[in-house]
């Protein structure tokens, strides 16, 4: 066993023992979860294995606030720069693909630490991800004409006479969602939940101890400022020049991302650079909050204040009891 000092203070307890937990750090935009992650790398002497939807994407650096150069030579980090924008990426490619390097990670003795802000992808790699039938825009166009014409109370009672588990999840106004599902039970006389069920990938045999960063919320407000105007002088917009320039497009599924969308629409002279870089900022606060939302559901999570001047030694510990 070995001692490691965390502070004058606090010492971690280090035992050579067999791997049998996943430490994931997660929260919204901004809030930290980088610094925290490369500190709890270092002790645990562990890799990195990000949640995060968009740093997947090659080329989408500045926007996405991937990891800089240094930080990914101090801590090897994993499923950052995996494919190309115009690539199809799923939440179920990426459960498959996490839940192997985990694999790896064990069987080499080193520390897995789950570290992002995606929630889609961190259920995808806990609990498996029903990837599903293709789109049917006929189908979907009808549904949509339904919920203009009666009202989406209309669908959603329609949701939970073919699939009342899917409706319990579902909110009664995420149309998208709703829509989805009952396109699956349309194209395939089946529920969607039961897909879901039955999709389930092999669980891995570990636990996840789940820690969440909070900051309040006037102060995450006041970074993801600081942060958009980090980004566009350390070159977004040349970024997103570069990008345009390769040939990729807004309308693909990697660049409907914050930052690169109102940039996008700069470009195209929808508006000046000034209304792009203050809808970014509000965009992003939006996200911020969708993250939170979905996060707070998750009652496995233990929320710390992300500023606690003894954030990493609390982490350790809960880590370490649970």
């Amino acid at each position: 066993m070995v001692f490691v000092q965390i502070s004058d203070n606090f010492f971690y307890l280090q035992m050579e023992t067999t791997i049998d937990k996943v430490l994931v750090i997660l929260g919204p935009t901004c809030v930290g979860k980088t610094q925290v992650s490369l500190k709890l790398a270092d002790i645990l002497k562990g890799e990195i294995v990000s949640f995060d939807s968009r740093q997947v994407y090659k080329f989408m650096d500045i926007g996405t606030a991937k990891p800089t150069k240094e930080e990914r030579e101090r801590v090897c980090h994993h499923l950052i720069d995996v494919v190309s924008p115009d690539e199809k990426f799923t939440a179920a490619d990426y459960g498959k693909r996490a839940r192997q390097i985990i694999r790896d990670l064990i069987k080499a003795d080193k520390q897995p630490l789950l570290v992002g802000g995606s929630g889609l992808y961190l259920k995808a790699l806990i609990e498996g991800f029903f990837q599903g039938p293709k789109a049917d825009e006929r189908i979907r166009e009808n549904l949509k004409r339904e919920a203009q014409e009666f009202g989406e109370p209309h669908l959603f009672n329609r949701l939970k006479e073919v699939d009342p588990q899917a409706a319990e999840r579902i909110h009664p106004h995420d149309l998208v969602r709703i829509i989805r599902a009952l396109e699956v039970y349309e194209l395939t006389g089946k529920p969607i939940s039961t897909w879901q069920r039955e999709g389930r990938y092999e669980r891995l045999t570990v636990s996840f101890v789940k820690i969440g960063l909070s900051l309040d919320r006037k102060k995450l407000y006041q970074r993801i400022e600081q942060r958009v105007e980090q980004m566009i002088s350390h070159g977004l917009l040349d970024e997103v020049r570069m990008l345009k320039g390769k040939g990729f497009t807004p309308q693909l599924k990697a660049l409907k991302t914050v930052g690169y969308q109102e940039l996008f629409d700069h470009l195209e002279g929808k508006f000046d650079f000034q209304t792009a870089k203050e809808k970014t900022k509000l965009n992003t606060r939006h996200y911020a909050k969708r993250q939170l939302t979905w996060f707070r559901k998750d009652k496995e999570i233990i929320w710390m204040d992300a500023e606690d001047d003894n954030l990493i030694e609390k982490i350790l510990e809960e880590f370490r009891k649970k």
